[in-house]
Protein backbone atom coordinates (compact mmCIF):
# COMPACT_ATOMS: atom_id res chain seq x y z
CA UNK A 1 0.00 0.00 0.00
CA UNK A 2 1.18 3.46 -0.58
CA UNK A 3 1.81 5.13 2.51
CA UNK A 4 1.58 8.58 0.64
CA UNK A 5 -1.74 8.11 -0.54
CA UNK A 6 -3.09 7.67 3.19
CA UNK A 7 -1.40 10.88 4.87
CA UNK A 8 -1.10 13.17 1.61
CA UNK A 9 -5.55 12.87 2.13
CA UNK A 10 -5.24 15.46 4.45
CA UNK A 11 -3.13 17.98 6.01
CA UNK A 12 -1.63 16.73 9.08
CA UNK A 13 1.03 17.27 11.91
CA UNK A 14 3.76 14.57 10.53
CA UNK A 15 4.62 13.65 14.29
CA UNK A 16 0.79 13.46 15.19
CA UNK A 17 -1.36 10.40 16.41
CA UNK A 18 -3.20 9.94 13.07
CA UNK A 19 0.10 10.52 11.31
CA UNK A 20 1.51 7.39 12.96
CA UNK A 21 -1.76 5.37 12.54
CA UNK A 22 -1.46 6.15 9.03
CA UNK A 23 1.95 4.76 8.91
CA UNK A 24 0.86 1.80 10.61
CA UNK A 25 -1.91 1.44 8.55
CA UNK A 26 0.38 1.05 5.45
CA UNK A 27 3.06 -0.85 6.96
CA UNK A 28 1.97 -2.88 9.55
CA UNK A 29 2.26 -4.54 11.34
CA UNK A 30 5.70 -2.96 12.96
CA UNK A 31 7.34 -3.05 16.31
CA UNK A 32 7.18 -0.09 18.45
CA UNK A 33 10.48 0.55 17.67
CA UNK A 34 10.11 -0.06 14.00
CA UNK A 35 7.17 2.44 14.22
CA UNK A 36 9.07 5.30 15.70
CA UNK A 37 12.22 4.89 13.37
CA UNK A 38 9.34 5.04 9.78
CA UNK A 39 7.85 8.02 11.89
CA UNK A 40 11.32 9.64 12.93
CA UNK A 41 10.19 10.82 16.76
CA UNK A 42 11.79 10.31 19.94
CA UNK A 43 10.53 7.30 22.06
CA UNK A 44 9.15 9.56 24.69
CA UNK A 45 6.65 10.85 21.44
CA UNK A 46 5.89 8.01 20.45
CA UNK A 47 5.02 6.29 23.90
CA UNK A 48 2.45 9.22 24.09
CA UNK A 49 1.34 9.07 20.03
CA UNK A 50 0.52 5.30 21.00
CA UNK A 51 -0.94 6.02 24.41
CA UNK A 52 -3.54 8.44 22.78
CA UNK A 53 -4.27 5.86 19.73
CA UNK A 54 -5.14 3.38 22.62
CA UNK A 55 -7.45 5.41 24.26
CA UNK A 56 -9.56 5.98 21.52
CA UNK A 57 -9.08 1.68 20.54
CA UNK A 58 -7.31 2.55 17.44
CA UNK A 59 -4.55 0.10 18.38
CA UNK A 60 -4.23 -3.59 18.97
CA UNK A 61 -1.50 -6.00 19.40
CA UNK A 62 -0.50 -8.23 16.74
CA UNK A 63 1.14 -10.98 18.14
CA UNK A 64 5.14 -10.33 18.67
CA UNK A 65 8.47 -10.56 16.10
CA UNK A 66 10.37 -13.54 15.95
CA UNK A 67 13.61 -12.97 17.93
CA UNK A 68 17.37 -14.92 18.04
CA UNK A 69 17.83 -14.42 21.30
CA UNK A 70 16.17 -12.16 23.81
CA UNK A 71 12.74 -10.56 24.60
CA UNK A 72 10.15 -10.80 21.65
CA UNK A 73 8.99 -7.52 20.62
CA UNK A 74 5.31 -6.45 20.24
CA UNK A 75 4.29 -6.05 17.21
CA UNK A 76 1.07 -3.68 17.09
CA UNK A 77 -1.59 -3.29 13.72
CA UNK A 78 -4.64 -0.70 13.50
CA UNK A 79 -7.70 -1.89 15.01
CA UNK A 80 -10.09 -1.47 12.49
CA UNK A 81 -12.40 -4.37 14.11
CA UNK A 82 -13.49 -2.66 16.42
CA UNK A 83 -15.67 0.10 14.57
CA UNK A 84 -18.67 -0.62 12.90
CA UNK A 85 -19.92 0.47 9.65
CA UNK A 86 -23.90 0.04 8.23
CA UNK A 87 -23.37 0.03 4.71
CA UNK A 88 -25.93 -0.03 1.54
CA UNK A 89 -26.03 -0.36 -1.96
CA UNK A 90 -29.32 0.69 -3.36
CA UNK A 91 -30.60 -0.24 -6.65
CA UNK A 92 -32.87 0.02 -9.54
CA UNK A 93 -35.19 -3.29 -7.56
CA UNK A 94 -33.08 -4.00 -5.11
CA UNK A 95 -31.34 -2.60 -1.83
CA UNK A 96 -28.61 -4.99 0.32
CA UNK A 97 -27.79 -3.81 3.52
CA UNK A 98 -24.97 -4.84 5.63
CA UNK A 99 -23.14 -4.28 8.96
CA UNK A 100 -19.47 -4.50 8.64
CA UNK A 101 -16.32 -3.74 10.44
CA UNK A 102 -13.34 -1.72 9.06
CA UNK A 103 -11.77 -4.55 7.61
CA UNK A 104 -15.03 -5.33 5.70
CA UNK A 105 -16.45 -8.16 7.52
CA UNK A 106 -20.22 -9.05 7.27
CA UNK A 107 -21.76 -9.98 10.32
CA UNK A 108 -25.69 -9.32 9.26
CA UNK A 109 -26.71 -8.36 5.81
CA UNK A 110 -30.21 -8.23 4.21
CA UNK A 111 -31.46 -8.00 0.47
CA UNK A 112 -34.51 -6.38 0.25
CA UNK A 113 -36.68 -6.31 -3.50
CA UNK A 114 -37.94 -3.07 -4.49
CA UNK A 115 -40.94 -2.01 -6.79
CA UNK A 116 -39.82 -0.94 -10.40
CA UNK A 117 -40.74 2.87 -9.52
CA UNK A 118 -40.01 3.00 -6.15
CA UNK A 119 -39.49 6.40 -5.01
CA UNK A 120 -37.41 8.08 -2.40
CA UNK A 121 -40.51 9.06 -0.21
CA UNK A 122 -41.32 4.99 0.16
CA UNK A 123 -37.97 3.85 -0.06
CA UNK A 124 -35.93 5.56 2.15
CA UNK A 125 -37.67 5.15 5.10
CA UNK A 126 -38.36 1.59 4.93
CA UNK A 127 -34.59 1.17 4.85
CA UNK A 128 -33.65 3.42 7.43
CA UNK A 129 -36.21 1.22 9.68
CA UNK A 130 -34.60 -2.34 8.51
CA UNK A 131 -30.83 -0.88 8.33
CA UNK A 132 -31.66 -0.06 12.24
CA UNK A 133 -33.36 -3.27 12.90
CA UNK A 134 -30.16 -5.05 11.56
CA UNK A 135 -27.89 -3.30 13.30
CA UNK A 136 -29.83 -3.77 16.55
CA UNK A 137 -29.85 -7.42 15.95
CA UNK A 138 -25.95 -7.58 15.07
CA UNK A 139 -25.31 -6.25 18.39
CA UNK A 140 -22.89 -3.73 17.23
CA UNK A 141 -24.93 -1.13 17.47
CA UNK A 142 -22.58 0.68 20.31
CA UNK A 143 -19.86 0.96 17.99
CA UNK A 144 -21.71 2.34 14.73
CA UNK A 145 -19.12 5.17 13.64
CA UNK A 146 -20.81 5.86 9.99
CA UNK A 147 -23.22 4.95 7.24
CA UNK A 148 -21.96 3.95 3.39
CA UNK A 149 -24.42 4.70 0.63
CA UNK A 150 -24.14 3.48 -2.90
CA UNK A 151 -26.47 4.58 -5.52
CA UNK A 152 -26.67 4.61 -9.53
CA UNK A 153 -26.20 8.14 -10.90
CA UNK A 154 -24.07 11.18 -9.99
CA UNK A 155 -23.41 12.49 -6.87
CA UNK A 156 -22.62 16.18 -5.17
CA UNK A 157 -20.47 15.61 -2.63
CA UNK A 158 -20.56 18.71 -1.10
CA UNK A 159 -24.15 18.57 -1.05
CA UNK A 160 -25.42 15.00 -0.44
CA UNK A 161 -27.90 15.99 -3.45
CA UNK A 162 -28.58 13.13 -6.37
CA UNK A 163 -28.62 13.48 -10.02
CA UNK A 164 -31.13 10.63 -11.08
CA UNK A 165 -29.94 8.23 -13.41
CA UNK A 166 -32.24 7.45 -16.50
CA UNK A 167 -33.34 4.07 -14.87
CA UNK A 168 -34.18 5.77 -11.43
CA UNK A 169 -36.28 9.08 -12.63
CA UNK A 170 -37.52 9.56 -9.15
CA UNK A 171 -34.12 9.76 -7.29
CA UNK A 172 -33.03 12.87 -8.95
CA UNK A 173 -32.32 16.22 -6.28
CA UNK A 174 -32.57 13.91 -3.22
CA UNK A 175 -30.80 14.80 -0.03
CA UNK A 176 -29.82 10.81 0.34
CA UNK A 177 -27.36 11.55 3.63
CA UNK A 178 -30.09 13.81 5.81
CA UNK A 179 -32.58 10.71 7.11
CA UNK A 180 -29.57 8.24 8.04
CA UNK A 181 -27.90 11.34 9.46
CA UNK A 182 -30.45 11.89 11.38
CA UNK A 183 -31.71 7.73 12.45
CA UNK A 184 -28.14 7.33 13.71
CA UNK A 185 -26.16 10.41 14.23
CA UNK A 186 -22.72 9.34 12.55
CA UNK A 187 -21.07 10.88 9.17
CA UNK A 188 -22.98 9.45 6.07
CA UNK A 189 -20.76 8.72 3.40
CA UNK A 190 -22.06 8.30 -0.19
CA UNK A 191 -20.65 6.73 -3.49
CA UNK A 192 -21.76 6.33 -7.00
CA UNK A 193 -21.70 2.32 -7.22
CA UNK A 194 -19.42 1.78 -9.92
CA UNK A 195 -16.96 3.84 -8.07
CA UNK A 196 -17.90 1.16 -4.92
CA UNK A 197 -16.87 -1.39 -7.40
CA UNK A 198 -13.54 0.24 -8.93
CA UNK A 199 -12.99 0.82 -4.63
CA UNK A 200 -13.98 -2.94 -4.05
CA UNK A 201 -11.27 -4.16 -6.28
CA UNK A 202 -8.75 -2.02 -5.34
CA UNK A 203 -8.98 -2.82 -2.24
CA UNK A 204 -9.23 -6.68 -2.54
CA UNK A 205 -5.93 -6.25 -4.71
CA UNK A 206 -3.95 -4.84 -1.76
CA UNK A 207 -4.43 -1.25 -2.81
CA UNK A 208 -1.36 -1.10 -5.59
CA UNK A 209 -0.04 1.49 -6.76
CA UNK A 210 -1.92 1.33 -9.94
CA UNK A 211 -4.80 2.72 -11.82
CA UNK A 212 -8.03 0.79 -11.73
CA UNK A 213 -11.04 0.96 -13.31
CA UNK A 214 -14.20 -1.12 -12.50
CA UNK A 215 -16.88 -1.17 -15.31
CA UNK A 216 -20.69 -2.78 -13.96
CA UNK A 217 -23.18 -3.72 -16.57
CA UNK A 218 -26.40 -4.89 -14.39
CA UNK A 219 -29.53 -3.09 -15.41
CA UNK A 220 -27.70 -0.12 -16.53
CA UNK A 221 -23.67 0.75 -17.31
CA UNK A 222 -20.87 2.53 -15.53
CA UNK A 223 -17.52 2.75 -14.66
CA UNK A 224 -15.44 3.91 -11.98
CA UNK A 225 -12.04 4.90 -12.10
CA UNK A 226 -9.79 4.54 -9.16
CA UNK A 227 -6.07 7.04 -9.16
CA UNK A 228 -3.73 7.18 -6.66
CA UNK A 229 -6.36 5.48 -4.26
CA UNK A 230 -9.20 8.39 -4.60
CA UNK A 231 -11.74 7.37 -6.97
CA UNK A 232 -12.29 10.02 -9.58
CA UNK A 233 -15.19 11.76 -10.24
CA UNK A 234 -14.75 14.43 -12.51
CA UNK A 235 -15.35 18.15 -12.31
CA UNK A 236 -19.42 17.53 -12.04
CA UNK A 237 -19.42 13.69 -10.68
CA UNK A 238 -20.06 12.48 -13.96
CA UNK A 239 -16.86 10.80 -14.67
CA UNK A 240 -17.21 7.39 -15.62
CA UNK A 241 -20.71 7.60 -17.14
CA UNK A 242 -19.42 4.81 -19.92
CA UNK A 243 -23.68 3.76 -20.27
CA UNK A 244 -24.29 7.27 -22.24
CA UNK A 245 -21.68 7.57 -24.53
CA UNK A 246 -22.50 6.96 -28.23
CA UNK A 247 -21.62 4.03 -30.46
CA UNK A 248 -21.64 3.84 -34.38
CA UNK A 249 -24.37 2.40 -36.23
CA UNK A 250 -27.17 2.71 -33.45
CA UNK A 251 -30.72 4.93 -33.75
CA UNK A 252 -32.18 3.24 -30.76
CA UNK A 253 -33.66 5.32 -28.09
CA UNK A 254 -32.26 5.47 -24.60
CA UNK A 255 -33.73 5.72 -21.43
CA UNK A 256 -31.34 9.14 -21.10
CA UNK A 257 -33.78 10.39 -23.60
CA UNK A 258 -30.30 10.08 -26.81
CA UNK A 259 -30.01 8.32 -29.49
CA UNK A 260 -27.21 5.61 -29.92
CA UNK A 261 -25.92 5.31 -26.20
CA UNK A 262 -24.06 1.86 -25.73
CA UNK A 263 -26.55 1.34 -22.77
CA UNK A 264 -30.06 1.36 -25.34
CA UNK A 265 -28.17 -1.83 -27.14
CA UNK A 266 -26.23 -3.36 -24.02
CA UNK A 267 -27.26 -2.92 -20.77
CA UNK A 268 -29.24 -6.01 -18.72
CA UNK A 269 -32.17 -3.64 -19.68
CA UNK A 270 -31.64 -3.93 -23.23
CA UNK A 271 -31.17 -7.86 -23.09
CA UNK A 272 -33.92 -8.36 -21.94
CA UNK A 273 -35.74 -6.09 -24.37
CA UNK A 274 -34.39 -8.20 -27.26
CA UNK A 275 -34.91 -11.84 -25.84
CA UNK A 276 -38.57 -11.22 -24.64
CA UNK A 277 -39.37 -13.07 -27.65
CA UNK A 278 -37.99 -15.91 -26.13
CA UNK A 279 -39.17 -15.47 -22.80
CA UNK A 280 -36.75 -13.39 -20.81
CA UNK A 281 -38.97 -11.11 -18.50
CA UNK A 282 -35.53 -9.91 -16.03
CA UNK A 283 -31.85 -9.69 -16.04
CA UNK A 284 -31.54 -12.77 -13.69
CA UNK A 285 -33.51 -14.63 -16.59
CA UNK A 286 -30.73 -13.51 -18.71
CA UNK A 287 -28.01 -14.64 -16.40
CA UNK A 288 -29.80 -18.06 -15.94
CA UNK A 289 -30.19 -18.89 -19.96
CA UNK A 290 -26.24 -18.18 -20.33
CA UNK A 291 -25.52 -20.47 -17.50
CA UNK A 292 -27.93 -22.93 -18.97
CA UNK A 293 -25.61 -22.71 -22.65
CA UNK A 294 -28.78 -21.10 -24.76
CA UNK A 295 -27.99 -20.38 -27.43
CA UNK A 296 -29.67 -16.92 -28.07
CA UNK A 297 -28.65 -15.89 -24.90
CA UNK A 298 -25.06 -16.71 -24.76
CA UNK A 299 -25.11 -14.54 -28.39
CA UNK A 300 -26.99 -11.38 -26.91
CA UNK A 301 -24.63 -11.24 -24.01
CA UNK A 302 -21.54 -11.56 -26.70
CA UNK A 303 -22.90 -8.83 -28.56
CA UNK A 304 -23.62 -6.83 -25.51
CA UNK A 305 -19.84 -7.66 -24.40
CA UNK A 306 -18.06 -5.97 -27.78
CA UNK A 307 -20.10 -2.93 -28.06
CA UNK A 308 -19.35 -2.66 -24.52
CA UNK A 309 -15.84 -3.09 -25.24
CA UNK A 310 -15.65 -0.70 -28.62
CA UNK A 311 -16.45 1.97 -25.49
CA UNK A 312 -14.13 0.68 -23.22
CA UNK A 313 -11.14 0.68 -25.85
CA UNK A 314 -11.40 4.53 -25.46
CA UNK A 315 -11.19 4.80 -21.94
CA UNK A 316 -8.21 2.23 -21.99
CA UNK A 317 -6.45 4.26 -24.01
CA UNK A 318 -7.32 7.59 -22.41
CA UNK A 319 -6.77 6.67 -18.72
CA UNK A 320 -4.09 3.59 -19.49
CA UNK A 321 -5.06 1.67 -15.97
CA UNK A 322 -3.21 -1.56 -14.82
CA UNK A 323 -6.43 -3.29 -14.15
CA UNK A 324 -10.13 -3.65 -15.61
CA UNK A 325 -12.57 -5.42 -13.26
CA UNK A 326 -15.69 -6.19 -14.31
CA UNK A 327 -18.73 -6.48 -12.04
CA UNK A 328 -22.57 -6.43 -12.45
CA UNK A 329 -24.99 -9.61 -13.01
CA UNK A 330 -24.57 -9.17 -16.57
CA UNK A 331 -21.05 -7.98 -16.50
CA UNK A 332 -19.13 -10.79 -15.05
CA UNK A 333 -20.40 -13.56 -17.05
CA UNK A 334 -17.81 -15.32 -19.41
CA UNK A 335 -19.02 -14.75 -22.63
CA UNK A 336 -19.11 -10.34 -21.96
CA UNK A 337 -16.26 -11.10 -20.18
CA UNK A 338 -14.13 -12.86 -23.61
CA UNK A 339 -15.97 -10.81 -26.04
CA UNK A 340 -14.96 -7.49 -24.28
CA UNK A 341 -12.01 -8.46 -23.45
CA UNK A 342 -10.92 -9.46 -27.14
CA UNK A 343 -12.68 -5.90 -28.55
CA UNK A 344 -10.80 -3.82 -25.98
CA UNK A 345 -7.62 -5.75 -27.17
CA UNK A 346 -8.53 -4.85 -30.89
CA UNK A 347 -9.05 -1.51 -30.47
CA UNK A 348 -6.99 0.01 -27.56
CA UNK A 349 -3.80 1.51 -28.28
CA UNK A 350 -1.19 -0.86 -28.43
CA UNK A 351 1.04 0.55 -25.46
CA UNK A 352 -2.45 0.97 -22.99
CA UNK A 353 -2.40 -2.49 -23.89
CA UNK A 354 1.72 -3.94 -22.41
CA UNK A 355 0.19 -4.47 -19.13
CA UNK A 356 -3.42 -4.14 -19.09
CA UNK A 357 -5.15 -7.14 -17.03
CA UNK A 358 -8.96 -7.20 -17.34
CA UNK A 359 -10.89 -9.94 -15.76
CA UNK A 360 -14.31 -10.22 -14.15
CA UNK A 361 -14.08 -8.89 -10.30
CA UNK A 362 -14.38 -12.03 -8.03
CA UNK A 363 -15.97 -10.48 -5.27
CA UNK A 364 -20.02 -11.23 -6.67
CA UNK A 365 -22.22 -9.59 -4.44
CA UNK A 366 -20.10 -8.50 -1.54
CA UNK A 367 -18.33 -6.05 -4.13
CA UNK A 368 -20.22 -2.80 -2.59
CA UNK A 369 -19.60 -4.26 0.73
CA UNK A 370 -16.29 -3.92 0.41
CA UNK A 371 -16.10 -0.64 -1.76
CA UNK A 372 -18.23 0.81 0.82
CA UNK A 373 -16.13 -0.45 4.04
CA UNK A 374 -12.91 0.99 2.67
CA UNK A 375 -14.15 4.19 1.91
CA UNK A 376 -15.57 4.21 5.33
CA UNK A 377 -12.39 3.16 6.89
CA UNK A 378 -10.10 5.72 4.78
CA UNK A 379 -12.54 8.66 6.13
CA UNK A 380 -12.62 7.44 9.83
CA UNK A 381 -8.86 6.09 10.34
CA UNK A 382 -7.82 9.47 8.10
CA UNK A 383 -4.91 11.83 10.07
CA UNK A 384 -7.52 14.55 10.80
CA UNK A 385 -10.30 12.16 11.99
CA UNK A 386 -8.08 10.64 14.20
CA UNK A 387 -6.26 13.39 15.44
CA UNK A 388 -9.81 14.77 15.89
CA UNK A 389 -11.20 11.97 17.77
CA UNK A 390 -7.77 12.01 20.12
CA UNK A 391 -8.26 15.53 20.72
CA UNK A 392 -12.01 15.18 21.91
CA UNK A 393 -10.84 11.86 24.15
CA UNK A 394 -8.17 14.02 25.97
CA UNK A 395 -11.10 17.12 26.03
CA UNK A 396 -9.12 19.41 24.49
Amino acid sequence: MDYAILVNMLDTNPASPGHVLAVLRAEGPLTRQELQERVGVSRVTMVERLDALRRTDLVRQAGHRESSGGRRAELLAVNDTGRTALVADIGQSHATLAVVDLRGTVFARQDLRLSTRHSPDETLPRLVGEARSLLSDSGRAESLCAVGLSVPGQIDHETGVTTAPPTMREWGSVRLRDPFADAFGVPVLLENDANALALADYYAMGRPEATVVGVKVGTGIGAGVVIAGRPHRGETGSAGEIGHMRIEGSDRRCSCGRRGCVAAEASGQALVRSLRTSGARSVEDVVRWVSDGRREAVEAVSAAGRLVGTVLATVVTIVNPRYVRLGGAVGVLPPFVEALRATVEANAHASALRKLDIAASQLGDRGAFVGLSGLVADEMLSPATVDALCRRRQGL
